[in-house]
């Protein structure tokens, strides 16, 4: 592991429990570039080809994630570590296998170091999806959950508790973590839920601008669909109960 400390971060105000990953289309010059132009940060950069640069230290609150929300609570800097991973089409093609291993390992140390729960492991769409498309639909969710990163749902079935099978689409998507406060929040919500438990029904979008720009689709039609709602409801009854 390399290191090039960025100078934009302050104090902790609240003990790690979140872990976040983020992607960018930049080399690691270019997005010290542009950390600086912003005076932004994150922890680690890990470069496509799976090098590891620490840019904050652990202890300190980097400035990666923005306004967010996650299970009820906000404060998503304080409270994280984040990671941001090189990727040219910001999640929209796969990830590189050493980039990836690289990525377990550095999780694996981290979420044991402050015993990050898996539900709290998730991507910057999860806790802003009004703004933010990253890690992307590419993104390894199933393979990082089966190395304790995560969660992801067993297959699904019809078996779904009679509860869980009753909740309207809001609800199922707040026990997860998502913000559901408005119509706005719940549909830009069952986006991001998209984008990492089921991509099929998200429309890539290789014009990196325009996605960026353009975060949310056109339409919201999928959030009838029976088996987007089906797949819902079995990742719903895979996370713990917000206490």
């Amino acid at each position: 592991m390399q290191e090039k400390l960025l100078p934009y971060f302050e104090e902790r105000s609240a003990p790690v429990e979140l872990l976040v990953f983020h992607c960018n289309a930049f080399d690691l010059e270019q997005f010290c570039r542009w950390m600086h132009e912003y005076k932004t940060s994150a922890h680690y950069f890990i470069a496509e080809d799976g090098e590891i640069t620490r840019l904050v230290p652990e202890d300190k609150c980097a400035y990666h994630a923005g306004k967010g929300f996650w299970r009820g609570k906000t404060a998503i800097n304080a409270r994280s570590i984040g990671i941001e991973l090189q990727n040219q089409t910001l999640g929209q093609t796969p990830y590189a296998p050493q980039q990836i291993s690289a990525l377990i390992t550095l999780s694996q140390e981290i979420t044991c170091r402050y015993d990050i729960r898996p539900e709290n492991i998730i991507g910057h769409s999860d806790s802003a999806p009004d703004r933010k498309p990253d890690p992307g639909i590419c993104f390894p969710w199933q393979k990082l959950a089966q190395q304790g990163l995560g969660i992801w749902p067993a297959p699904t079935s019809d078996n779904t508790r009679h509860n869980q099978a009753a909740l309207p689409m809001a609800a199922l998507l707040a026990r997860i973590g998502y913000i559901t406060e408005t119509i706005e929040q719940t549909q830009a919500s069952a986006c991001a839920f998209c984008r990492r438990f089921a991509p099929q029904f998200i429309t890539p979008d290789f014009d990196i601008p325009h996605l960026v720009d353009h975060v949310l689709p056109d339409n919201f039609d999928f959030m009838q669909n029976p088996q987007f709602l089906k797949m819902l409801r079995c990742v719903a009854e895979a996370y713990p109960a917000l206490t």
